[in-house]
C-alpha cells in the first residue's frame, strides 16, 4: 500500500468513526462538512462536484452556482434530511494527482462530455445556515482537458480525467496500490448525493467481493457516482461508487429515502481502485 501521509493524524478519528457508525443501511448516515473532524474535512477538500458550464454564472467578480432547492425540486417530503439545502450537478469526482481526477465512467465517457465537464471544489455547508446563493472563485473550478481512460460496463465503470491545469490548493487523495479490501472491512464515502453540498457517510462495510468491484451498504444516492470510497482502517481510497439501489419511494404524495436492512436490497457497487492503477501509473 501507499503510505498515507495523514495516517497518524487520522488513526484516532478513523477508529472513533468506525465505533460510532452503527446506523443500518437505508437510514441516513450522511454528515455535513461542518459536522466532522478536520481530518475528514481534508479528505472532502480533495473531492469535487461535476457540473455543466450553464450551471455557472459569472457575476460581480465571482462565479455563482445556479443551484436549486433540494426538497422542492425533488418533490421530497419535508421530513427528508437536508430538505432546504441547495443542489447542483450530476456526479462526484476526486483528485489523485495535481492534474488528474477520477470519476465514474458514465459521468465522463465521450469527448463531448469531457468538453462540457466542470469540476467544482469546495461546495459544502460550513454551518447549519442554508445560503440563498453559493458563490466561488474561478480558481476552484476546473475543466476536463482530456480523458485518459473511460469505461462504463457492469464489470468496470470509471474515468480518469486530466484537468486543464494543476490543482494547487487541495491535496490529492492516496489510494490502495496493492492487495484488496476484505469482506466486512469498514468503509466510508465522500461525495455529493443528489448534487447536495459534500457529505461524509460511514457506517458501512464490504458485503460482497467481485474481481472488479465490491458491494457495500453505503448510504449513497444519485450524484454520488464517482465518489471516493475509503477504508476506515487505513484512510486509503478503495474504489469509486458507481451504482446502487433505488434512492426514493413515494409516501403520502411525496418522496422519501428508500430504507433497507443492513444486509438487504442489492447494496451499492464500488469499482475497485486496482482496476484503475494501470492508468494512474501512466
Amino acid at each position: 500500500m501507499k503510505r498515507f501521509g495523514l495516517l497518524l493524524a487520522l488513526s484516532f478519528v478513523l477508529t472513533s468513526f468506525a465505533q460510532q457508525a452503527n446506523v443500518i443501511y437505508g437510514n441516513d448516515d450522511r454528515k455535513n462538512y461542518y459536522e466532522v473532524d478536520p481530518a475528514y474535512q481534508k479528505l472532502a477538500d480533495a473531492t469535487a462536484v461535476q457540473v455543466l458550464p450553464q450551471e455557472l454564472i459569472a457575476e460581480n467578480g465571482h462565479i455563482r452556482l445556479n443551484t436549486v432547492p433540494y426538497g422542492t425540486s425533488m418533490a421530497l417530503c419535508q421530513t427528508e434530511p437536508f430538505y432546504s439545502e441547495p443542489t447542483i450537478g450530476h456526479c462526484s469526482a476526486f483528485l489523485v494527482a495535481p492534474d488528474v481526477m477520477i470519476t465514474a465512467g458514465h459521468c465522463v465517457s465521450t469527448p463531448s462530455s469531457c468538453e462540457s465537464a466542470r469540476f467544482v471544489f469546495g461546495f459544502r455547508m460550513t454551518s447549519v445556515k442554508v445560503p440563498n446563493i453559493w458563490e466561488t472563485s474561478s480558481s476552484e473550478i476546473y475543466s476536463c482537458a482530456k480523458i485518459l481512460h473511460s469505461i462504463s460496463t457492469e464489470a468496470e465503470d470509471f474515468a480518469v480525467v486530466q484537468l486543464d491545469r494543476p490543482v494547487t490548493q487541495h491535496t490529492p487523495l492516496l489510494y490502495r496500490s496493492t492487495g484488496g479490501p476484505q469482506l466486512g472491512e469498514s468503509l466510508m464515502v465522500i461525495g455529493y448525493p443528489e448534487g447536495l453540498p459534500v457529505k461524509i457517510a460511514g457506517g458501512a462495510h464490504v458485503r460482497a467481493m467481485n474481481p472488479n468491484f465490491l458491494t457495500a451498504n453505503l448510504d449513497t444516492y444519485g450524484g454520488n457516482s464517482g465518489s471516493a470510497v475509503f477504508s476506515v482502517d487505513t484512510g486509503l481510497v478503495e474504489g469509486i461508487l458507481v451504482r446502487g439501489d433505488n434512492d426514493f419511494v413515494t409516501q403520502n404524495g411525496c418522496y422519501v429515502s428508500n430504507r433497507c436492512p443492513d444486509s438487504g436490497c442489492h447494496g451499492e457497487d464500488v469499482t475497485l481502485i486496482s482496476k484503475i492503477l494501470p492508468y494512474l501509473t501512466q
